[in-house]
């Protein structure tokens, strides 16, 4: 790559934006623009600050048909799905941005005679907000908006599968009339990103990626006291109970599976079929994904794109064929996808049957076209299978008894839990996982503890 970051659009396979790559020295000096603009932002008035953000909004939106064709030619998501992207980014930033007064506010605490007590919510001061390709606009304005309404200011390092994110972004800001330098974005690669959060003047990582990812940006923050929120993607599961309303799970929880090409870090890659609804759910799950229609993402009757790269879709291919060789089987006809391509990012989806955790398809994030169903008996050994992965972002339970969806969610360790859909960033409830699926916390109220910290106020009155 040298100094040089490329998007190669998984639609045709051309280079769609090159950009150069920055170096220390660069990153470093805008480290400390940031540093600088943020000690006056911190003191702009909170209803200020929801004033431009809103506008930044505004401006985002204003562009949005532009902005949806970009995801498709960089990451190849059909463009009769990246709309929705647009406005996933308007509801979680309106929201953010409604919620602050209350989020923010000084945390009151017993009256005491004498004295005037509270803990006031500062900002951290400088942070860094990795973002990655997948979802290029809704992962990172989880952690950008609540930043700077929190007073921080933000540098965003984006994919450089998605480049153009990062400068809209930009755009918006500098479009509502945001400071200079409280918000930036760089280029960069993972050397110079690391020399980042190991200098003075990062005081918090966003990062959503991959587990190794995590582990990097772990490792450079390791000689500073600097906190790193981390999502890290997961191995989702689905359960259909005995129960469940069958025609709405079948079709939710293949969308679950095989939206964005299954390139989501929440999307269902595992289900669990109770054995009295199991051949119906797989039969009309079959039925659906073969009327799926894999081609260009720039056509508008596609709604299966290809995956990001050729070697993505080949991973994903290899755990098809080792699950197949261990006993599993292929339920999809390939041939009913004529775009389908050995060697390329487009691939056909499939559901596999007769599969169990010995398998890499089940136990291994896909982030693919790929989904495999287990027959269980009971809601015991739907728990235990869905317990038994190395993730924990969230799970999924289908029935009609919420009672039931209740007690089994509370024994399913994940870090969100949903009945009756799946795939879906709320962003009124915490967004967290557990285990390899990352730490901390992003959206709601809670989202903006990790983006600052407790300051106590202790004050007596001397008569």
């Amino acid at each position: 790559m040298g100094n040089t970051a490329k998007c190669v659009s998984p639609a045709d396979g051309k280079v769609y934006v090159e950009r150069p790559l920055a170096g220390e020295a660069e990153a470093l000096a805008a480290l400390a623009r940031a540093r600088k603009a943020q000690g006056a932002w911190r003191h702009t008035p909170l209803k200020e600050r929801q004033a431009l953000l809103s506008k930044a909004v505004d401006a985002f939106v204003a562009q949005g048909p532009r902005i949806a064709e970009e995801i498709s030619w960089q990451m190849g998501r059909p463009v009769s799905q990246t709309p929705g992207e647009v406005r996933g980014f308007e509801e979680r930033a309106r929201h953010v941005i409604a919620i602050a007064p209350e989020a923010l506010k000084d945390i009151a605490v017993e009256p005491k005679a004498g004295f005037t007590r509270f803990i006031r919510r500062d900002p951290l001061g400088v942070v860094f907000v990795v973002a990655p390709w997948n979802y290029p606009y809704l992962t990172a304005v989880n952690s950008v908006m609540p930043a700077l309404l929190a007073g921080n200011a933000v540098i965003l390092k984006h994919s450089h599968q998605t480049p153009l994110c990062a400068e809209r972004f930009a755009e918006a800001f500098a479009a509502a009339g945001l400071p200079k330098d409280v918000f930036q974005f760089l280029h960069v690669g993972h050397e110079v990103a690391a020399q980042m959060i190991g200098s003075n003047n990062v005081d918090f990582v966003a990062f959503t990626g991959s587990v190794p990812g995590g582990h990097a940006v772990q490792a450079a923050a390791a000689l500073r006291f600097i906190g790193t929120g981390l999502e890290l993607g997961g191995k989702d599961p689905a359960y259909v109970r005995a129960d469940v309303n069958l025609p709405h799970a079948i079709e939710n929880v293949v969308d679950g599976a095989f939206f964005n090409s299954g390139q989501s870090c929440c999307g269902i890659e595992r289900v669990y079929v109770h054995a009295k609804v199991y051949k119906d759910f797989v039969d009309g799950a079959v039925a659906l994904v073969s009327k799926y229609r894999l081609g260009n993402p720039l056509e508008k009757e596609t709604n299966l794109g290809p995956m990001v790269r050729a070697s993505a879709a080949d991973f994903v291919r290899g755990q098809v064929r080792d699950a197949v060789a261990a006993g599993a089987k292929p339920l999809i006809d390939a041939k009913l996808f004529p775009a389908n391509a050995e060697g390329t990012p487009y691939l056909a989806p499939q559901v596999l049957i007769d599969v169990d955790h010995s398998m890499r398809v089940m136990t291994e994030e896909s982030f693919g076209p790929v989904v495999g169903i287990m027959k269980v008996n009971s809601d015991d050994e739907a728990i235990a299978l869905m317990n038994d992965s190395e993730f924990g972002l969230t799970a999924s339970i289908w029935t009609t008894d919420e009672a039931a969806a209740l007690a089994i969610g509370d024994r399913v360790e994940t870090g969100t839990w949903f009945m009756n859909r799946c795939d879906y960033l709320d962003p009124a409830l915490a967004w967290t996982g557990v285990k390899d699926s990352g730490r901390g916390c992003t959206l709601s109220s809670v989202g903006f503890e990790q983006l600052t910290r407790p300051k106590s106020f202790h004050l007596r009155t001397v008569l």
